[in-house]
């Protein structure tokens, strides 16, 4: 079974509510096709070593991916439901299905490039559960001792630099979602002189926020600048009523290093401010690891490989804060993942593949 074939098994199986079942597939194909230890943890994690990686001595390479996705679209499950599958489809060299480029597609290159490589390495593979929950398996791994000295993580990198070129990103931003609480007292409006208006102190806090500078960083001459951003205002009750509590949510964009000092928020009277969701950036810190995951790309594909920058956050936040240095190289495109009309380059599945098993062989 080439990577190809693999991926439209992967793509197939649903897995945006229940994960056990395609976790099943992955550990049984695992104990099936290679020699490796195949460990399936506490939370569905899959896990797989292979090679010399006993020895102290020996530095240790994961290709790392999950096999969870978000929900589908009606018209990518058949039938009533999901119960029988995903629905799969292929067209002009693409394979479209929910998940296929969010990111089974490149799950099945690294599956297929840890079979067939040859490392001098302690080689390991990791699929985990809930990346999609904002990096569940990946935090539960790390907490449980996973900690692989670099990592490939196979989120989207193609077509960053040039369209169809897959890239290799040595960073990407963080997410910092976070909440302003303004409370008040209600009066009736016809005296608002008798209340405090929370929506008044929360259009204050709301103005410090777009006072703020977000901060920027650079990674291996890669420019990142983070942004911060108002997404959504909920306050008041009634018409006629002041309002005694308006909540604000702020979307902030971070980079490796400082962050934006949303703490401010609360020098206006009456205002809190609370983080609901922290997911961290990556920063590779390893030139010579980017420079050769770099040059095993550029075989492989008539396009020259760029070392790029990602906006969005993937589990190689959580494995580069546990001390693991990683890049992110893939075969999404931007724009492909999590729509309506899913897919993913089975050439670049092919070239990802490709790409895998030479770092392996070249690490």
């Amino acid at each position: 079974m080439d990577e190809r074939d693999l991926a439209r098994q992967l793509v197939a199986i649903p897995s945006h509510e229940a994960e056990e079942e395609a976790g099943d597939y992955i550990e049984r194909w695992l104990r099936e096709h290679t020699d490796a230890a195949v460990e399936r943890d506490s939370t569905g994690n899959v896990l797989a070593r292979r090679g010399p990686g006993d020895a102290p001595e020996t530095d240790s390479l994961a290709l790392v991916g999950h096999h969870d996705v978000v929900p589908p679209d009606e018209s990518q499950t058949r039938g009533e439901g999901t119960d029988g599958g995903y629905t799969l489809t292929e067209q002009s060299g693409r394979l479209y299905g929910r998940g296929s480029a969010d990111m089974k597609g490149a799950l099945a290159a690294a599956m297929v490039a840890f079979r067939d490589a040859t490392p001098d390495c302690g080689l390991v593979f990791a699929s985990f559960v809930g990346e999609e929950q904002g990096g569940v398996g990946a935090q539960a791994a790390i907490d449980d001792g996973f900690a692989p000295d670099y990592a490939v993580v196979g989120e989207g990198s193609t077509g960053y630099s040039a369209p169809g070129v897959t890239d290799v990103a040595v960073a990407h931003k963080g997410r910092r979602g976070s909440t302003v609480h303004a409370a008040g007292r209600a009066a009736h409006a016809s005296e608002p002189g008798a209340g405090e208006n929370a929506i008044y102190r929360a259009s204050d806090a709301v103005d410090t926020v777009r006072r703020l500078e977000a901060p920027t960083a650079e990674v291996l001459g890669n420019e990142l600048k983070g942004s911060v951003t108002v997404t959504e205002v909920q306050g008041g009750s009634a018409w006629n009523v002041v309002p005694e509590r308006c909540a604000v949510t702020v979307d902030e964009r971070t980079v490796p290093g400082e962050r934006a000092p949303l703490e401010r928020v609360e020098d206006v009277e009456g205002v809190t401010w609370t983080v609901d969701q922290d997911l961290p950036p990556m920063a590779c810190d390893d030139p010579e690891f980017a420079t050769l995951v770099r040059r095993a790309a550029r075989p492989v594909q008539r396009g020259e490989p760029r070392q790029v920058v990602k906006p969005h956050a993937t589990d190689a936040g959580w494995l580069a804060g546990a001390g693991t240095t990683c890049v992110v190289c893939g075969a999404a495109e931007p724009g492909e993942a999590h729509t309506a009309d899913e897919s993913v380059s089975l050439a670049a599945v092919e070239r990802c593949e490709r790409v895998y098993r030479g770092v392996a062989e070249r690490f």
